[in-house]
């Protein structure tokens, strides 16, 4: 029997999402170097669709493509996060707000939660917390502002990542979301957003501390 070739985007799509997916569980460094032919090796596929993959992943901020040094798994610095973590703080709560004013459903963010604490190692963790945070703004009512989230998402999660690493700090984080959701489902627009901006602060500050006098803004 002859098997079907398969197509070449969904070739492309697996090694994106494969690749995807081990730099924000952390099992690819920052830094760390991602080589063609070795990750067509790995994936059983032809250099075409992992340089294709690798492209998006560019676009996305995960991973850069240097001239001379190849491509590799984003360094996250200070800046770097605090700038991710600026937008979330100008778009993110607002979103929230209105999610909750539109009397939105929120068993997806329910069920994310869920997913968290019952998480059996931090990759599964880190994946629910970011479908938990989605699930708070997609719902928003404006798909544009809801798209603009989705574009700092990734880093956002590379940044977590990094965070994590050196400071595992799941179970205060989880009581945050806790919080929050209680918050959003007991009908509080104004204070479900203020819970996820000092959510969001916070977490920004404890990882990467701002110089003094130029702590992130409330």
């Amino acid at each position: 029997m002859t098997s079907v070739p398969t197509p070449i985007p969904s070739r492309t799509q697996f090694v994106l999402e494969a690749v995807k997916h081990r730099i924000l569980t952390g099992q690819l460094a920052p830094g760390q170097a991602l080589v063609e032919v070795e990750l067509a090796a790995q994936y059983g596929v032809s250099k075409t669709p992992v340089r294709e993959a690798l492209k998006t992943l560019a676009g996305t901020g995960l991973v850069v493509m240097n001239q001379y040094k190849g491509v590799t798994v984003r360094m996250v610095d200070a800046d770097m996060a605090r700038e991710v973590y600026d937008v979330r703080l100008l778009l993110e709560p607002e979103a929230l707000r209105r999610t909750v004013r539109g009397k939105a459903g929120l068993d997806a963010a329910r069920e994310a939660l869920e997913r968290a604490d019952a998480a059996a190692d931090t990759a599964e963790r880190s994946l629910a917390n970011r479908e938990f945070h989605r699930a708070l703004y997609v719902p928003c009512g404006n798909p544009l502002l809801a798209r603009m989230l989705d574009e700092v998402r990734d880093q956002a999660a590379l940044v977590s990542a990094v965070a994590w690493a050196a400071d595992p700090s799941w179970e205060r984080e989880a009581e945050e979301h806790r919080e929050i959701l209680r918050r959003a489902l007991a009908g509080d627009a104004d204070g479900a957003s203020l819970a996820l901006h000092a959510h969001i602060a916070s977490f920004v500050e404890r990882a990467f501390p701002a110089p003094r006098g130029e702590e992130m803004p409330i």
